[in-house]
């Protein structure tokens, strides 16, 4: 159940391991990066950035580092939450989740 919640989410889900070759694309994911080929998973992520985001990409799988970030592409503002995979407390890689927000979004500041 679980398993075909992620694989039809309206999130992109990219797994790669600690070399950053693709493992697993859900399919809003595979939807995202279509113009990069039919099936990326066992393609290495460097293919799929140009510079500086290469080096980045780089840093953060040596270092373990988290990134998060928004993004504005022909009108659609999303999300980027890029952060370390751990399986059984063992780094194993990382994950790229893709998350259409609103332009304008409400901030709620609670305490």
């Amino acid at each position: 159940m679980i398993e075909n919640f992620i694989k039809t989410s309206d999130f992109g889900l990219t797994i790669c391991d600690r070399e950053g070759i693709i493992t697993y694309m859900n399919d809003k994911a595979k939807k995202i990066f279509k113009d990069y080929g039919d099936d990326l998973i066992g393609k290495s992520l460097f293919d799929c950035h140009p510079e500086p985001a290469k080096s980045k990409l780089k840093d953060m799988l040596k270092n373990e580092a988290k990134n998060v970030y928004t993004i504005e592409k022909n009108g659609i503002k999303k999300m980027i939450y890029q952060m370390p995979l751990y399986l059984n407390e063992i780094y194993s890689g990382f994950y790229e989740l893709s998350l259409e927000i609103p332009m304008e979004m409400k901030n709620f500041k609670r305490s």
